[in-house]
């Protein structure tokens, strides 16, 4: 991460709770609005930060359960984290952003495109489903068990994870560094892992309504990119290629040699892609 820091930062005032935003840039630049995946925060994604400021500034922002934002342990709705984006945008005095949602940001951003169109320049999606698949909801709760089964099975969750969620070449590569992420996961969570809990609940209620809210996504008037990793196990890219028949106007790119998390395992190929896509809001790049 260096030296680099957030321009501005705050907290959006939600009832009895906190939301945590960040923005990096000047504001003389078109934003990208980077949404995390369920177990992020928003310094997450510092890393890979300088592949975009050249030409674009940057918003982020923790859903509750995440990073410096509250974590109540009760329902959590992914509408509403979708709702902050738009009142963090007019803290900001920002009309439109680019919405890029990886993994569960990616159910983020379809909801702020269903719900607030009118906020964004473009919508790019990796690693989701908007459609109705039995492995996902035995994966949501073989989760589920691992996060409510106590520090011992926590603890053993942090393999199961990795070895679900990530290529095989990322995995070769990084192998000699996986017990620091998964102690950096386990320290984050092993007090909290109500908020994974709620996080993951909040799933239930989107997909009870999907099928009432597809006329909305379809409705979705910008372009849409769709990156799926080749070798996505979590959300296999079989599943997420119907993302085009649910979207009007959307484009497939998928990364090979990587698995669910796209943007850290493959970042040149995931970023050249994306910088292709933002600069000329168009799916015929």
């Amino acid at each position: 991460m260096g030296d680099l820091a957030p321009d501005r930062e705050g907290f959006l005032q939600e009832g009895d709770h906190r939301i945590r935003w960040e923005y990096v840039g000047k504001g003389d630049k078109e934003a990208v609005c980077l949404l995390n995946g369920l177990a992020m925060h928003t310094r997450a994604w510092f890393g890979v930060l300088p592949r975009l400021l050249e030409s674009y500034d940057v918003v982020l922002y923790d859903y509750l359960g995440q990073g410096q934002s509250s974590a109540p342990d009760e329902p959590y709705s992914i509408p509403a984290f979708a709702g902050y984006l738009p009142k963090i945008l007019d803290v900001l005095e920002i009309e439109r952003v680019h919405a890029v949602g990886v993994s569960y940001g990616g159910f983020v951003a379809a909801e702020v495109a269903r719900l607030h169109p009118e906020r964004l320049h473009t919508l790019t999606l990796s690693g989701i489903l908007l459609s109705h698949e039995e492995l996902f909801s035995m994966y949501q709760e073989i989760s589920l068990r691992f996060y409510r089964g106590g520090p011992e099975v926590f603890e053993l969750y942090t393999h199961y994870m990795y070895e679900k969620i990530f290529g095989e070449a990322f995995v070769a590569a990084m192998k000699a560094n996986l017990p620091v992420l998964r102690a950096r996961f386990h320290d984050r969570y092993k007090d909290q892992t109500h908020a994974l809990i709620r996080l993951t609940l909040a799933q239930d209620p989107f997909f009870e309504a999907l099928d009432g809210n597809l006329a909305g996504y379809a409705a979705f008037p910008g372009p849409v990119l769709v990156v799926p990793g080749a070798e996505d196990r979590t959300i296999p890219p079989w599943v997420q290629k119907k993302l085009l028949s649910v979207f009007r106007d959307a484009r497939w790119e998928p990364i090979e040699g990587s698995g669910h998390v796209v943007y850290l395992e493959r970042p040149d190929a995931f970023f050249c892609v994306l910088r292709r896509f933002l600069e000329t809001k168009s799916t015929s790049f």
